[in-house]
C-alpha cells in the first residue's frame, strides 16, 4: 500500500512539474533572462573596477601619442590591424602610438630603479627600450590571433544557427541579424563582427561590398571562404541553406583533419622529450647499480 501512494504521489508530481512547464514556460523564461541580464550588469560592474576605463587610458598615453612621427600609409595599415583586434574606436591608433613610447620609458625607469643598468648600462637600456618598442605590436598581434581562433572556432555554430533560420524561411539578412543577436553571449565576436556587416547594409551599402568588408575585417580563410560561397550563391540563385550545410560540414571535416594532422605529429614531437629527459633516467636507473658494482671491484683491486 505504500508502495503505491509513494508511486502514486511521484507520478503526480511529476504530471505537475510538466503542466508548469507547459503553462508558465515564458515567465520563466522571463524570470531566467532578469536573472542573467544582472549577472551580467554585476559582472560588467566588477570588470569597471579592476580596469580602467578608455578615457583614463587615453589621458595617460596623450601626451605620448604624437612623439613619434607617422605616414598615412603607416596609419592606415595600423588601423586596419587594430580593427582585426576588434579596436575600431578613432583614438586607438593614438593609444597604440602613445603606448610605442610610454612604454620603453616604463621599461627604461624600471631598470633604473632594480639597478639592472649596473651589469652593462648600454646594453641594458638598449635591450629596454626596444622590447619596450616592439611589445605593444606584439600583444596587438597577439588580440588578433586570438579573436581570429575564436572567430574560426565558433563559425559551425553560427552556419548552423543560419542554416536552421534559412530553412525556417527567413532571408538571408534576416538570418545573419538573428545570428548575431543569439550569439552575442556564447560568441561575440561573430556577433558583433555579423552585426557590423548589417549596419552596413542599413547604411546602404551593397551586400556584396558588405561581404568583402567583412571578409577583409577579419582576414580569416574560412571567412573569406564563406563570403565567396555567400556571393556565388547569391548570384545565382541557388539555395542559401544548402550552401550553408555544404560549408558548415566543410569546415567540420577541416578541423577534424587538423587534428587528425596534430594527432600524426605527436609521435615526432616525443622524440625530443624521450631523447633528453626520459632516455637519461633510464640509463641512470638501469646502469648506475652496475656501475657503482663496477666501481666497487676495481676499488678492490686498486
Amino acid at each position: 500500500m505504500a508502495i503505491l501512494i509513494v508511486s502514486f504521489l511521484g507520478i503526480f508530481g511529476l504530471i505537475l512539474s510538466t503542466g508548469l512547464l507547459l503553462f508558465y514556460r515564458d515567465v520563466i523564461r522571463e524570470r531566467l533572462s532578469a536573472i542573467v541580464d544582472a549577472r551580467m550588469s554585476s559582472s560588467g560592474a566588477v570588470f569597471n573596477l579592476f580596469h580602467p576605463k578608455k578615457g583614463a587610458m587615453e589621458q595617460i598615453v596623450r601626451p605620448f601619442q604624437n612623439v613619434l612621427p607617422r605616414s598615412t600609409q603607416e596609419v592606415s595599415v595600423v588601423q586596419k590591424r587594430l580593427i582585426r583586434a576588434g579596436f575600431r574606436d578613432d583614438s586607438a591608433v593614438n593609444s597604440l602610438f602613445g603606448a610605442k613610447v610610454l612604454v620603453p620609458l616604463a621599461l627604461a625607469l624600471l631598470v633604473t630603479v632594480t639597478g639592472l643598468y649596473s651589469w652593462s648600462p648600454f646594453f641594458v637600456y638598449a635591450v629596454a627600450l626596444g622590447i619596450g618598442f616592439l611589445l605593444p605590436d606584439m600583444w596587438l598581434t597577439r588580440r588578433t590571433s586570438v579573436r581570429q581562433l575564436k572567430i574560426r572556432l565558433g563559425l559551425p555554430e553560427a552556419l548552423d544557427l543560419m542554416v536552421i533560420c534559412s530553412e525556417a524561411g527567413l532571408s538571408l539578412d534576416q538570418a545573419i541579424l538573428k545570428v548575431s543577436q543569439e550569439l552575442r553571449l556564447s560568441q561575440p565576436e561573430i556577433a558583433d563582427e555579423f552585426g557590423l556587416l548589417m549596419l552596413e547594409q542599413k547604411a546602404g551599402r551593397p551586400r556584396e561590398e558588405a561581404l568583402k568588408s567583412l571578409a577583409d575585417r577579419t582576414n580569416i580563410d574560412s571567412v573569406r571562404a564563406l563570403v565567396t560561397a555567400l556571393i556565388q550563391a547569391d548570384t545565382f540563385g541557388t539555395s542559401i541553406a544548402k550552401t550553408l550545410r555544404v560549408f558548415s560540414d566543410t569546415l567540420r571535416t577541416q578541423r577534424k583533419q587538423k587534428a587528425e594532422e596534430r594527432a600524426a605529429k605527436t609521435t615526432v614531437k616525443l622524440v625530443f622529450p624521450l631523447v633528453f629527459f626520459i632516455f637519461p633516467s633510464l640509463f641512470v636507473v638501469a646502469l648506475g647499480p652496475a656501475m657503482i658494482s663496477m666501481y666497487e671491484g676495481f676499488d678492490k683491486y686498486f
